[in-house]
């Protein structure tokens, strides 16, 4: 559960830079539709997720995430070496 919360905190930080704090985020925060995040924008945000945990998110794999929690628990995986 400790990477599980460090994960959580590293992408609620780099949420809160790429949206200028303008939300409240918490694990069930949806990327898209409360965060109005634009694909551009989502895959800034993947790019340097994948550089800082040093992981490849695959594509596919993004079509489940919807919330923070979804996008945590994958990384976690990704870095547990899980697929």
């Amino acid at each position: 559960m400790a990477e599980y919360q460090r994960i959580l905190s590293n992408i609620h930080d780099r949420l809160k830079v790429l949206t200028k704090g303008l939300y409240d985020i918490d694990e069930n925060t949806e990327l898209v539709g409360h965060l109005n995040l634009e694909s551009l924008q989502i895959m800034e945000l993947i790019l340097d997720i994948e550089d800082h945990f040093d992981v490849a998110i695959p594509i596919s794999m993004l079509s489940d995430v919807r919330t923070v929690k979804d996008l945590v628990v994958k990384i976690e995986k990704l870095t547990r070496g899980e697929k």
